[in-house]
């Protein structure tokens, strides 16, 4: 088996205060892997680090205030965690300042030796509430021996096109933290089912707590079902994801039925997409294995 075994904490920062939700990180870190020294991979709501204000609160320095570079004295000291407890790391996402002097919102991954070993910019942040810089580019990192993980941050999850990609390019899981305020999480809970029932991968769905957030994280199978889904207020989803099983979903289908994969290598040349002007999709090189 191939297993990846996480710790999702659904969790809120210190609003306006780096060092006071740097501490609280760093302590909920290490008591989550203190209660399961098996645990893989760690990872908080987008934007935790950043300390935003709650949504209806004024918070006009939050950008410059939350900026940093990446690589930079954020990313040292979060591998130097990672290193020191022997974990993978994806804290959230970061308020970036990219070398265009641009703001992006990044998610990062880092590694058990504390490289920072991907880097994703949201490629569709919430407008017009929110004003950071989109990415340009899909993101997926691998975990050796185990598998590849994709990274969508929030919002990216409207957009089945993000899941799609991230899918073809391998990705097996998708970690997505978001920062949630408004009541239209129950939407957002939908599209998590159905990127990982479209696309036969996990999806990790994890929201800010109250009161940064409404909650409600979930984590789900690549069959569509949610495993767990918290409540609104602070927890842990613990869950030891088998790799093999979205091996297994793509080769006998969904619920033992549906094989979208096997059927796009097999119809992929046949269809022109008008919005991608008129472009095919091309079969993944893993998914020809399925036909």
């Amino acid at each position: 088996m191939r297993t990846l075994s996480i710790a999702a904490i659904q969790t809120a920062a210190v609003a306006r205060d780096l060092a006071a939700t740097w501490a609280q990180f760093e302590a909920q870190v290490r008591k989550v892997v203190a209660i399961q020294p098996h645990v893989d991979l760690v990872v908080v709501p987008e934007l935790l680090l950043a300390a935003p204000a709650p949504f209806l609160v004024d918070d006009p320095e939050f950008d410059e205030r939350a900026a940093t570079t990446i690589p930079g004295p954020l990313t040292d000291k979060l591998g130097a965690l990672a290193r020191e407890l022997g974990v993978w790391l994806v804290p959230g996402s970061l308020v970036e300042r990219g070398v265009d002097n641009r703001l992006y919102n990044t998610a990062v991954a880092i590694s058990p030796d504390g490289e920072v070993v991907a880097r994703y910019r949201k490629l569709f942040p919430w407008r017009p509430y929110e004003e950071l810089t989109p990415g340009r580019d899909f993101t997926t990192f691998d975990i050796p021996g185990v598998g590849r993980v994709g990274l969508a941050i929030c919002f990216d999850g409207s957009f089945p096109e993000v899941a799609r990609q991230l899918a073809w390019l391998g990705a097996e899981v998708i970690i997505q933290p978001t920062l949630t305020t408004t009541r239209d999480r129950e939407m957002e809970v939908v599209m998590a089912r159905a990127n990982a029932f479209a696309n036969q991968v996990f999806v990790v769905n994890l929201n800010g707590a109250a009161p940064s957030g409404v909650g409600e994280s979930v984590l789900v199978d690549p069959e569509g079902t949610i495993l767990q889904r918290a409540s609104e207020g602070e927890e842990v989803i613990f869950a030891v994801l088998d790799l093999d099983r979205v091996t297994q979903v793509r080769d006998y289908g969904s619920f033992g039925l549906n094989r979208p994969w096997a059927q796009l290598a097999d119809q992929c040349a046949l269809v022109e997409y008008p919005m991608f002007g008129g472009a095919k999709i091309v079969a993944p090189a893993w998914a020809t294995a399925l036909e």
